[in-house]
């Protein structure tokens, strides 16, 4: 089991020498460290590797478990933005933004419980590997030798399989970076897991800037060849309200090609300019304004928007990647990216059973996803940018989030 570090929000406290006061500061930290070290021992004792996630889930939730203001960590910048993380799956649980008016509201779907997001949707505010997205039968071959992974989408396998990254415990620890406080989260997956070859070091870090920017950093490294996408899976409404859906934002995604799918939703191999389609979004047009043409095949096959964009790009430098306005609010993000892909997800299986946060069950098409991220199957996809990651090379990629108003 990993270490657990004193997890506790340093800069929430007053700057102070008197000992009396490190004493009560230290006392805090070990309420918290306590709180979060029950839940790992939880975590990783319902943990072992199974198909049968629910058991697993129905386990844990038997269990007295504490708050998730207990277990989470908060950062927080100068101009009112927020962000909490809990270690079950690293998981961004609220994000704080303010509109056009200073009026700050949380962007992000999520629960009030620990037990809530271990029985509801696994992927909200998710850390996603050890592959993000689909892979085709959950097969793939490297360096000669098949490998099988659990099909927990239909045919296919899905973010990392069942007891992928969302769904394991990650060790959190508050830092303070030039760039804005930030929350470091590390994770070792073992040669095999999941099916994966290699032990898998991995370290995200969240950092938010003074610059309203939630700046994501992915590292890791491996002992033996292996593939990875990692991503994050967070689930955005702008307006701050879940009651109603997102067919009203605009947005402008900077690529000029996409990966169409079969009705698996598995990429066909082609990468097909979007000029002519309801996926041409290199000027912006509101969500909702294409996304019923079920006459396109591609709209029918995913319900709407679940595919994969080719960014406008070359290289791996930081690029812009798409932006969307929520014209009530006046919120606007861009997303800023080193990598190749993105994915959007209009909400097209969302249904209204997940009790969320303050009530909410989060009905169709109430929130996105915009996923950085390599392309789906790409294990399987000799075109496609290559997701191989073998021992002495570092896995590097960096996404930005960026929050404004409509000026």
């Amino acid at each position: 089991m990993t270490d657990i570090p004193i997890s506790i929000g340093f800069w929430q406290l007053p700057v102070i020498t008197n000992s009396f006061f490190i004493t009560i500061r230290y006392l805090k930290a070990m309420k918290k460290s306590i709180a979060i070290l029950l839940t790992a021992l939880l975590l990783v004792n319902c943990s072992k590797k199974s198909d049968k996630v629910s058991e697993q889930k129905d386990t844990l939730s038997t269990v007295s478990q504490p708050s998730l203001n207990e277990l989470a960590l908060d950062i927080r910048n100068k101009n009112g933005l927020k962000m909490k993380v809990i270690p079950l799956g690293g998981k961004i649980v609220s994000l704080e933004v303010p509109d056009k008016n200073g009026v700050v509201a949380d962007v992000v779907t999520g629960f009030d419980t620990l037990d809530q997001y271990i029985k509801g949707d696994p992927y909200f505010g998710a850390t996603i590997g050890r592959y993000g997205n689909r892979i085709a039968k959950g097969k793939f071959t490297l360096e000669g030798k098949e490998y099988q992974l659990a099909t927990n989408n239909g045919v296919n396998a899905l973010h990392g399989g069942p007891n992928g990254f969302h769904n394991v415990y990650w060790t959190l620890k508050p830092l303070t970076t030039p760039e804005g406080e930030a929350i470091e989260m590390t994770y070792l997956s073992k040669d095999g897991e999941e099916g994966y070859p290699g032990n898998l070091s991995v370290k995200v870090t969240y950092t938010l800037s003074d610059k309203n920017e939630l700046i994501i950093d992915y590292n890791a490294t491996t002992d033996k060849t292996t593939i990875l996408n990692l991503t994050n899976h967070s689930y955005f409404n702008l307006s701050g309200k879940f009651d109603g859906d997102i067919l009203n934002h605009e947005i402008m995604i900077n690529a000029d090609r996409f990966c169409p799918v079969d009705s698996t939703l598995i990429p066909t191999g082609e990468l097909k300019k979007v000029a002519g389609t309801p996926f041409d979004f290199t000027k912006t047009h509101k969500i909702g304004e294409r996304i019923n043409k079920e006459e396109d095949q591609q709209i029918k096959f995913g319900k709407g928007y679940d595919h994969n964009f080719v960014l406008n790009k070359k290289d791996n430098s930081l690029t812009l990647a798409a932006k969307v306005t929520e014209p009530t609010s006046g919120r606007v993000m861009e997303v800023w990216t080193t990598e190749p892909g993105i994915q959007f997800y209009s909400g097209n299986f969302m249904n209204g059973k997940n009790k969320g946060k303050g009530g909410s069950t989060y009905p169709f098409r109430s929130a996105f996803c915009l996923e950085t991220q390599h392309f789906p199957d790409s294990p399987n996809q000799k075109n496609f940018p290559s997701t191989v990651l073998k021992p002495g090379e570092t896995y590097m990629q960096r996404t930005i989030y960026k929050f404004d108003v409509v000026k």
